[in-house]
């Protein structure tokens, strides 16, 4: 039988990891040439959750758990999960049921046609947020600039097979904006459309920072656009600059006695070219950033214990 592994991350997910543990396992009861291992990894949760996810796995051993030492953010813990996965084949999923396991057995279907990648996407949702809006704005931007062609309203909910998941190992990326380094890989991939439902329990963990750190991660790992826009910008604005003092210069000249500059003008061109100048700073210190993460080559996280794992599985 093959094996295919569920990973999911949790933080503060209490009232969804059971029905998410009772969906998948009834999709994998529906597919008997498959077995299944869910490992679940939780970032620190503050709430029930980790105790909710052991009970279930006291009970079925095909359930797993990672707890971690702290809360290591929603890039990196589930990058870890997927890389713990035996399977031959690994789907991961979000924890809050917004991306149904029901896809499973499509996504298996698509794997067995041959491809490597199958990328759940989400054209539409259910729920519409300034969120909602920003995020998709960001989704069209991103996929105009990127050197490589990003999978639109694609989150990294999808399978994976195990030859893609070696790949991603040998990447070793500390910090990796997974559904730009998927498309990268190139691998030809089915689409499978769905809704989005609404959350029906718990908030959601995502916020304008978080949204904002996923933002220029996916920037800065696939683009060089922001920054030779900045050089082009400080070429122009040098000739602006050039050409307007020599207008000056002239006019002065030309009429010495009535001509006078004011304080306007300057108060004027000095903020706009202050603006500028924090704003192009502020584009390379995210590449430099980017750069110092990549250099740091810190863990993915610390782990802070394991259920239902072998001891040849650490």
């Amino acid at each position: 039988m093959k094996l295919i592994s569920v990973v999911t991350g949790c933080f503060n997910e209490q009232d969804n990891v059971d029905e998410l543990c009772a969906r998948i396992r009834h999709q994998f009861a529906q597919l008997p040439g498959y077995d299944y291992e869910h490992i679940l990894i939780d970032n620190a949760s503050t709430d029930a959750t980790v105790a909710r996810i052991k009970a279930i796995a006291a009970h079925d051993r095909r359930v797993k758990l990672i707890v971690n030492t702290r809360n290591f953010g929603h890039i990196r813990s589930p990058m870890h999960a997927l890389l713990q996965a035996r399977g031959d084949a690994v789907i991961a999923m979000a924890s809050d049921l917004q991306e149904p396991p029901e896809l499973i057995g499509e996504f298996i279907a698509k794997w067995e046609e041959g491809f490597r990648i199958v990328a759940g996407v989400k054209p539409q949702s259910r729920h519409t947020t300034a969120l909602t809006f920003i995020r998709r704005a960001f989704y069209t931007t991103i996929g105009r600039i990127s050197e490589t062609r990003l999978i639109p309203d694609f989150t990294g909910f999808g399978l994976y097979d195990r030859s893609v998941v070696e790949i991603v190992r040998q990447l070793d990326d500390p910090y990796p904006y997974f559904r730009g380094m998927i498309a990268d890989l190139g691998f030809a991939h089915a689409e499978v459309p769905f809704v989005q439902p609404q959350r029906k329990r718990g908030i959601s963990k995502n916020n304008f920072y978080t949204l904002y750190d996923m933002a220029i991660l996916g920037i800065t790992s696939h683009s060089k656009v922001p920054i030779r826009l900045a050089t082009m910008a400080g070429f122009l604005l040098s000739a602006l600059s050039l050409l307007v003092a020599i207008v000056y210069l002239i006019y002065k000249l030309l009429r010495w006695d009535q001509f006078s500059l004011g304080v306007a003008p300057v108060v004027i061109g000095f903020f706009f070219f202050a603006s500028v100048q924090l704003f192009f700073i502020g584009i390379l210190g995210e590449y430099i950033a980017a750069i110092h993460t990549q250099v740091l080559k810190r863990p993915l996280v610390v782990e802070k214990e394991r259920v239902n794992f072998a001891p040849d599985e650490k």
